[in-house]
């Protein structure tokens, strides 16, 4: 998978894909990460200020990893992108 994550509500929506694509619900996901599932739903909602190392933790969790790469300069940023 090649997700391209640019605001916290993109962040979110990648999250609570991956959790229900492993039929997880939110309160399995905080067990596994030792969070709470009001955090959880939070996170999934697009919550902004959410530390990265808890970002790292249900990465971790879910199996996954983060790549940074340098934007295209030629695409041109949606809306959500800007704000």
């Amino acid at each position: 998978m090649h997700q391209i994550v640019r605001s916290p509500k993109q962040l979110g929506t990648l999250i609570r894909r991956e959790r229900r694509e492993r039929s997880w619900t939110q309160s399995h996901l905080a067990s596994m990460t030792g969070l709470r599932q009001e955090f959880i739903s939070k996170i999934e909602a697009g919550q902004e200020g959410t530390k990265l190392a808890t970002i790292y933790a249900i990465f971790a969790a879910l199996g996954l990893e983060l790549v940074v790469e340098q934007r295209n300069p030629n695409q041109a940023p949606s809306i959500e992108d800007v704000f």
